[in-house]
Order: C-alpha cells, then structure tokens, then sequence
C-alpha cells in the first residue's frame, strides 16, 4: 500500500508544482500586458486622449497564460519526458512504408504540383469570385514572403551576415518599377530586371561600408540603411511624391498580347471571350510570383554547389580559416549582398505591380524582422524549412481574420493585425524552445566525402548554419 500512496503524493507535488509555476506566469503576463492589452487609448471628436479599459479581455490572456503553463507543467512536460525515455531505449522500428517512404522522397515535387494547380482546385471549391481572398491572401501574400525570405537567406544563412535593413531593397525595385512605369510607360517585363539590377547596385554600395564589419556591428549598420531609405522616400517628395506615395502604377500584362484592364480592347475577357472578372489577374499574378519564387529557389540551389557558394558556407562558418585559405571575403560578401538584395528587387517590382500604389509606411524596419523572423524559424540556410515558417507565419495571420469567434472573445475592435508581433514572439519562444536549429534542424553540405550526409543540430555550433 505504500508504493500507491507515495505515487499519489508525488503527483500531488507535481500538480502544486505546476499550479505554482502557473500562477507566476499568470502573475508575469499581468505585469507585462496591463498597459498594452488592459488600456486602450482613443481619441475623442474634440482631439482629446481618452482611456478605455479593457479588463474582461486583459482577464481571458491571463487565463489563457495560467492554463497553458498548468497543462504544460503538469501533464505536457512529463509525457515528453517519458517519450524521450522510450526513444531512447526503443530497439530499431519497422521501416517505414512505401507510401511514406515515397512522400518523403518526393516531397518538394508534390509541393511544387500542388501550388501549381491550387488556383484550379480553389476557383473549384469556392467559385470564381469566392476564390479570391484565398489566391491573393494565402497563395500571393505568402510567397511575396516565400521569395524575401529565400533572398534573406542567401545573406544571413548562407553568409552568415546579419542584415536588418532587407526591407530596403525591397523598397528600392518597388520604387523603381512604380516610377518608371508611371513616368515613362515601360513594360514590366523590362522594369523587372531593371528593378532587380537596382537594387543589386544598391547592395553593392552597402556591402561596401560593412566589409570590416560583423556581428551586432554588421547588424546596427544595415539597420540605419534601411531607415536612411525610407526617409529618402519620405523627404524627396520632388520624385518619390512623399508620404503620400505612388499611386495609378501599370498593370502587368500578358507579354502585351492580352491586359487586364477591362476597358482596354484587348482584355483577356474580351480576347478569350469570357466572363468579366477581376479574379483573371490574381491568378495571373500568382503564378508569376511562384515562378519568381522557384526561379530565386533554383538559383539558390544552384549557387550553393558551386565555388561561390562553398565560400559563402566558409564565410558563415569561420571567417578566418575563410581567409587562411586564400579566399577573398571582400568579393564573397559583395556577392552575397549583391544576389540578395537583387531578389528583394524583384519581390518589390512585383509588390508594386501587385497593390498599384507604393508608400513609405510598406517598407518599414518591421518588414525587415517579420522576414528575418521566417529565415531564423525556419532553419537558416534551409529553404523548405524557410518555406514552411512562411506559411506558418504569414497563413497563420491570415488564418485569424476568419475565425470570427475571436471578436465574440476578444471583443468587437479585436484584429489579428495589433496582435501580430505578439504572435511572432510566441512563435520564436516556442520553436526556440522546442526546435533550436529551426523547423528544419538538419542540412546537407555542398562537399561531401563519399556519401552525402545531413548534418544534425547537435553537430553543429550555436548560431551558426
């Protein structure tokens, strides 16, 4: 009788453990969000500040906070342990089926058919016009994201040079493609490379400054650079209009054999001689961006087997023994700055294509760590791995907007937007927590002797690919 009586006290302990840590996460989460969550300030139709509490919601996130600690305390916690336990004494399990094995051997081509026939599946399911937020906010928005990301990676996890200020190069093919479109009636198809040329020079210019630079130095450095871009924008109201931005940017068009522009003779309506929709030109264009996105995944892939990309990894891992080697880093980082931004110029051609208006207020420091948020989630140097925390990350804010019980909880001015750094905090805390090297933890080398081989988290040093 003994044995059952101890068990009991010992999960009683365990519970009052677990209650105990609760109540002090409780307690930290009060601290924390009391002026964030539980005032709200307005103001009134006589310009005055006033304050609104909202108690019942600052009550629920504490709530929220005190059981998710509870629950992983008291239960989550001691079943992974002894998951980990059973793993780690398990014999060598069956192999995996057929079907498994080949899913997880061909992966990357299933996702790529997928995304090429999800419009089809889409307009399918919810109809012509039903299909629309699904195309533009789930399929567009999350590969413009998709296509930064990867540009990103190529800098910060291939290089290993933090850049804080990506956001940038964005801008730069932005304004590039909408003032050049605008003021002299060039075809996107030109501005495209033009615009990603720009931005390239541009990379150029600031990989030059930073070239003796590392670390937190390297990061301050790329920081002020992009703030200094978008006061450009915002001051130089003699090209860049100011704050009130560029608006009435062109459409992209079909290689000009057909438009979408439904007054025009040629709208693709009016040539094919269907139905009138503006669903015609979001299909277009996101099957324009995901082959921008393969074609920046292609060019990665290719590069890192290449010498040049070889370096960039030498560069990452040791910078040093990189130069003890004969390699000439200075070269190595411009190229790195270089190809990176020179995608952040496409991805910002094709957002201006996209929105037909570009302003200061899109290309603020926070575009900079929502994408460099998604390279670390991910995995840096991993572009499935980048790919997935995208989706996670962008689809997942997107997903907010159609849980309508939200507003029930949370209240009537409740919008996943306010609330959208909270959730990439969350997001690192956990995936930090639980996957140190990212969603995908493991990389294959570029040089390999005799058998290739994925390299585990545990094999290699923080902070580094």
């Amino acid at each position: 009788m003994r044995a059952p009586a101890a068990e009991g006290r010992r999960k009683a302990g365990d519970i009052y453990v677990a209650a105990r840590e609760a109540a002090g996460a409780a307690l930290v989460c009060v601290a924390l969000f009391v002026l964030m969550i539980g005032l709200k300030t307005d103001q009134n139709m006589r310009n005055e500040l006033v304050v609104s509490q909202r108690w019942q919601t600052l009550a629920i996130v504490v709530a929220i906070t005190f059981a998710g600690r509870f629950v992983i305390s008291a239960f989550a916690r001691p079943v992974w342990r002894r998951w980990q336990t059973q793993r780690a004494n398990a014999k060598p399990t069956t192999p995996a089926s057929p079907a498994v094995v080949f899913i997880r051997t061909h992966i990357v081509r299933l996702t790529v058919i997928f995304l090429i026939f999800y419009p089809p599946l889409v307009v399918g399911t919810s109809g012509l016009q039903g299909s629309l937020k699904w195309i533009d906010n789930f399929g567009i928005q999350i590969l413009i994201y998709v296509m930064l990301a990867w540009g990103l990676n190529i800098v910060v996890g291939l290089a290993g040079l933090l850049d804080l200020g990506y956001v940038a190069f964005y801008a730069v093919g932005a304004y590039s493609y909408a003032l050049l479109a605008s003021e002299f009636g060039l075809s996107f198809w030109i501005l495209l490379p033009a615009a990603g040329a720009m931005a390239a020079f541009w990379g150029v210019l600031l990989g030059f400054p930073v070239l003796r630079l590392r670390g937190d130095y390297l990061a301050i450095v790329t920081l002020a650079f992009g703030e200094i871009i978008r006061l450009v924008l915002i001051n130089w109201r003699e090209v860049t209009n100011g704050s009130a931005g560029i608006s009435g940017i062109p459409k992209v068009t079909f290689f000009g054999l057909f438009d979408f522009d439904v007054s025009s003779p040629h709208y693709i309506g009016k040539v094919l001689g269907i139905a009138s929709s503006g669903v015609y030109y979001k299909i277009f264009l996101y099957y324009l961006i995901l082959l921008l996105a393969l074609l920046t995944a292609a060019v990665t892939i290719r590069l890192r087997r290449l010498p040049l990309g070889r370096a960039w990894e030498a560069l990452r891992e040791d910078e040093i023994a990189c130069r003890s080697l004969g390699i000439n880093t200075t070269n190595v980082k411009l190229t790195a700055f270089a190809i990176g931004a020179m995608f952040g110029g496409f991805a910002g051609a094709f957002f201006a294509a996209r929105q037909g208006f570009v302003s200061p207020e899109s290309f603020v420091f926070l575009e900079s760590a929502v994408i460099l948020a998604i390279v670390v989630l991910g995995g840096m140097g991993s572009l499935p791995g980048t790919a997935v925390a995208a989706v996670v990350m962008i689809g997942g804010t997107e997903i907010l907007r159609e849980m309508g019980f939200l507003t029930a909880v949370f209240g009537d001015g409740f919008s996943p937007e306010h609330y959208r750094m909270l959730l990439f905090g969350v997001a690192m805390v956990l995936v930090m927590v639980w996957k140190p090297r990212g969603f995908v933890g493991r990389r294959e080398p570029t040089a390999f002797l005799r058998e290739r081989k994925s390299v585990a988290a545990t094999f290699t040093s923080e902070g580094h690919g």
